[in-house]
């Protein structure tokens, strides 16, 4: 479960006899090894100079060739290996090992932020004029980068109702390029049909591309529902302790680039400088996280800093624990809230009776649990939403998810400021909403924290 390359060695999908697939190392993906095990040791072995058991932090630029044909070679992408750490590095490729192993994936890059990783991704699909299909619930600033940011550069997104399947068929057209989903909706906690919209996507002939941050590849793991390429904010539940930035795409290794003449010229047609040099032709399966790297590393920059590579690490190792734990207290407040008299809604799967379809997509898609991030609506409007907010001692005002620490927010003063309420509303995140982020912490003392915070809000108008 080593690597020394970022994602070359990713989980390597190989046929058994029987049919079964196996990654690398033999161990049966998702099976040979549990979650658990692979989230400490994945990407990772004992230092082979120190015998130093945690994976050391190379805080270093550059890596000393072997001789001049060594080095030609690496720039010729005829050799793996390290050249320069905006490119690839050893702390970060251990990481970049790691999650794609536990996504299921063939490879994966590490970048500075979440947003850094969709700007690469959407890099490599899109040509001036292109368009994809977006869900309408997403975190704000997804929202602000697509629909605004990415328009400098004329690439242009439909944002729909991606759980109305009528609706995305309706957007698919002769420029779309990608279908664009959260498995888990930053902030209402909306559940998607992955399967479904994989559908629609193959039948398209363009990628499913899943943003897994609030769900985690423990609670969900989109590739196994067919989704082509994975997206992640490490900041966020990854990391789980509010240290440290950084993003990362996971290839599944699956979709044909090269299906469709002239679609996807990054990465099925020749790269002029790699002399010609066509990606899915030469490295099949690792084709995205060769570009990813060569090409979009190379040329966006946004590269991952080692040391929060290594903090990242550390935050795996416990993912399990901590999604186990958050998802129990997380479910226990909603059930709370919806019995308290300021509440007019939780949006819960499982506790929001008005919502039974999401309460099925979640038993299909996150049976270990519905996701520590949730939200609820208040009575008294946004008034009343803000000043529940300043009268929280426990849960930290601050526009964050997936901390161990209780977090909460009134997204429509913050992340989704800068939308119109129209807007707000069908991203969930109206005046009268509430976002949570449910911590470890003890369960009697968030709730005794709410509950005094709640209290404070009352006679407060909408």
């Amino acid at each position: 479960m080593s690597g020394d390359v970022s994602g070359r060695r990713g989980p390597r999908r190989e046929e058994d006899a029987d049919g079964s697939a196996k990654d690398a190392g033999g161990a049966a993906q998702g099976g040979g090894y549990g979650f658990e095990t692979r989230s400490v040791h994945a990407g990772t072995q004992p230092d082979p100079l120190t015998g130093a058991r945690q994976t050391p932090i190379y805080q270093n630029t550059s890596y000393v060739f072997h001789d001049a044909d060594h080095a030609a070679s690496l720039f010729n992408l005829q050799t793996y290996g390290f050249i320069y750490s905006r490119l690839t590095n050893p702390t970060v490729a251990a990481l970049e090992e790691r999650i794609a192993n536990l996504e299921g994936g063939r490879g994966g890059t590490c970048c500075a932020s979440g947003h850094a990783a969709q700007m690469m991704l959407f890099t490599a699909l899109m040509e001036p004029g292109d368009r994809f299909v977006a869900s309408q619930r997403l975190y704000g600033g997804s929202i602000t980068q697509f629909g605004k940011t990415f328009k400098k550069f004329d690439w242009h997104v439909d944002f729909v109702d991606t759980n109305d399947p009528d609706a995305v068929a309706a957007a698919i057209g002769e420029r779309t390029r990608a279908i664009f989903v959260e498995s888990l909706a930053n902030p209402e906690g909306t559940v998607s049909d992955l399967e479904r919209l994989a559908r629609l996507a193959a039948d398209a002939g363009i990628p499913l591309v899943v943003d897994n941050t609030l769900a985690t590849p423990y609670l969900c793991r989109p590739i196994e529902w067919g989704a082509d390429l994975v997206v992640h904010s490490t900041t966020k539940f990854l990391s789980g302790n509010g240290t440290s930035l950084g993003g990362c795409v996971v290839d599944s290794g699956r979709f044909d680039w090269g299906a469709v003449p002239g679609r996807y010229r990054s990465l099925a047609e020749p790269e002029p400088a790699y002399h010609g040099i066509t990606f899915w032709e030469s490295f099949g399966d690792l084709a995205f996280t060769m570009w990813a790297h060569a090409v979009g590393l190379r040329d966006l920059g946004a590269a991952m800093a080692p040391m929060n590579a290594f903090q990242t690490l550390l935050g795996v190792e416990t993912l399990p624990l901590r999604m186990q734990r958050q998802c129990e207290n997380a479910r226990a407040l909603a059930l709370h809230l919806a019995e308290h008299p300021q509440v007019q809604r939780v949006s819960y799967p499982g506790v929001d009776a008005t919502a039974p379809v999401q309460t099925e997509l979640a038993a299909r898609y996150l049976p270990i649990g519905a996701g520590a991030v949730f939200t609820f609506e208040l009575r008294g409007g946004y008034d009343a939403c803000v000043r529940a907010v300043e009268r929280c001692n426990l849960f930290s005002h601050l526009a964050n998810v997936g901390d161990t620490r209780s977090l909460i927010l009134h997204p429509a003063s913050t992340t989704h400021r800068q939308l119109s309420e129209e807007q707000q509303r069908a991203a969930g995140a109206g005046p009268e909403t509430v976002r949570l982020s449910v911590g470890i912490e003890t369960l009697e003392d968030l709730v005794a924290d709410l509950d005094q915070a709640l209290h404070g809000a009352e006679g407060v108008g909408g």
